[in-house]
């Protein structure tokens, strides 16, 4: 068996498309093939970025070809110049970064929320509901609060069951929006994480400077959707408990 025929091989036991950082675990799993490197990881990129018969879907994100009209019926879409202002691609896409931050929270042994409208949508070989840990949201304070925070993209809850970081994912929806969800939460001791494209990055130091967030202005970051992808790799590869985030 070749290292590529291994590579295929673990992609099509993960339904036809996954990461990067499940193929370093999974490759090696196939037996029959000999990987005569100290870098194997290195040899697993060089494939999916090389091969024709595998196809790149997201940063961080790989697809078997043959498989492509399946992959893509889930909902998981690849993304192109064509495509790459479309709505669809733009859902497609904000499920992928959301799974990535529940998965990381679940590796860091948060319990993890993510809104209920979103439990349907394709992530990996699952879904955004089979992903969270948590099917309803702990009714931590006030009804109204309550309900205000469940709609937050991502949530990973502390062991007191405490909302301890909120992650609004943003593709072309106003970051004001989100800015003004965290000023309702802001009581709470809480860290407020604003996830999208790095050239957004003025758009979200303008929308933050308006005086109107002045009280949470400390409390907020960015993080850019290539951060988030390494972060996630390093963590999901190596099996570690710590990261950036």
């Amino acid at each position: 068996m070749t290292q590529y025929d291994a590579v295929a091989q673990a992609l099509e036991q993960l339904g036809g498309v996954a990461t990067l950082a499940q193929l370093y675990h999974q490759v090696p799993k196939i037996p029959g093939c000999a990987w005569k490197t100290k870098t194997p990881n290195a040899s697993i990129r060089r494939i999916v970025q090389l091969h024709k018969g595998i196809f790149k879907l997201k940063p961080g994100l790989y697809g078997l070809l043959s498989m492509k009209a399946q992959i893509e019926a889930r909902g998981i879409l690849q993304e192109t110049a064509r495509n790459r202002d479309s709505q669809d691609l733009q859902q497609s896409n904000h499920s992928y970064y959301q799974g990535l931050l529940l998965t990381i929270g679940h590796l860091r042994r948060y319990q993890c929320w993510a809104p209920n409208q979103d439990r349907n949508k394709a992530f990996l070989g699952g879904t955004i509901g089979t992903t969270r840990t948590l099917d309803a949201l702990p009714a931590f304070s006030y009804p109204d609060l309550v309900k205000r925070c469940a709609t937050v993209d991502v949530i990973w809850m502390n062991h007191r069951l405490m909302p301890g970081s909120l992650f609004e994912v943003e593709f072309s929806t106003d970051i004001q929006n989100s800015l003004l969800k965290f000023c309702d939460l802001q009581d709470f001791h809480t860290r407020m994480v604003i996830v999208a494209q790095r050239s957004r990055h003025p758009e979200f130091r303008a929308k933050l400077a308006y005086s109107a967030f002045a009280d949470i202005r400390d409390r907020v970051s960015f993080l850019d959707f290539a951060s988030l992808v390494k972060q996630y790799e390093h963590i999901a590869s190596q099996g570690q408990t710590e990261v950036v985030l």
